[in-house]
């Protein structure tokens, strides 16, 4: 039988790196970001690639949950890559009571500026930031399970701690080849790889945490307001 892990995220973040590390298992396979054309399709939201993504991924919610929770997998380890604001508001999340979940955060401020240099706008619900806490609610209630949260500077700081503490905290054994991967693309990435994993395609392991100098504007300042409190109560669960 599988042991599917979903790791919940939002945008911004280290969250394909650390789909190369699990994918360099030899006992997982990856998925990534499954939700994605059904969240185009409800939202009409124009991201880059979009008639692309909605062609290349069914959209239809109930039939996706069903293959992320019941789907054929060969694999004894299945990592599932999920974007937090994919999953509207409503969604029957109860597909989710099978699997084990863990949650990858970032700072706000650092994601706003990133997503804002990225599609040049950015707005509470683009980041998923608030999602991200109410999914860390309901799924805890729905599976009650106690589920690691990392932040990921902690990870790029330490990357060999901060993978073990987590795979301790999914009762899984730890691989050395998750530190470190080959170069390229994956046959397992979306078709919107072709835009947004430049970085991920030349990289071998977790970069070194960055301390980037940026102002923000009054606009994207006011968003950081509106996430902090969520991200500041996942930050208390974080591993240290």
């Amino acid at each position: 039988m599988t042991n599917r892990i979903a790791m919940w995220s939002g945008p911004r973040n280290i969250s394909t790196a650390m789909m190369r590390s699990w994918e360099n298992r030899a006992d997982c396979t990856v998925v990534d970001e499954p939700f994605y054309a059904y969240y185009l399709n409800q939202t009409q939201s124009p991201h880059p690639l979009f008639s692309e993504i909605i062609e290349s991924q069914a959209t239809d919610f109930a039939e996706v949950a069903n293959k992320m929770s019941e789907g054929q997998c060969k694999s004894a380890l299945q990592y599932q890559k999920h974007m937090t604001q994919h999953m509207l508001p409503g969604c029957d999340m109860s597909w989710t009571a099978t699997l084990q979940h863990c949650f990858l955060i970032r700072h706000p401020a650092d994601v706003v500026n990133s997503y804002t240099n990225s599609r040049g706008a950015c707005t509470a619900e683009d980041i998923g930031i608030k999602r991200q806490y109410e999914l860390l609610t309901e799924i805890g209630s729905l599976t009650k399970q106690q589920m690691p949260v990392i932040d990921s500077p902690t990870v790029l700081t330490n990357p060999e701690r901060l993978l073990q503490a987590l795979c301790e905290a999914l009762s899984i054994s730890f691989d050395p080849n998750m530190l470190a991967w080959p170069t390229g693309k994956r046959s397992s990435d979306g078709v919107w790889a072709s835009h947004w994993y430049h970085s991920v395609e030349a990289s071998t392991r977790f970069g070194s945490p960055k301390q980037a100098s940026f102002e923000l504007s009054k606009r994207q300042l006011e968003v950081v307001d509106e996430v902090m409190p969520y991200y500041e109560k996942m930050k208390a669960l974080a591993i240290s």
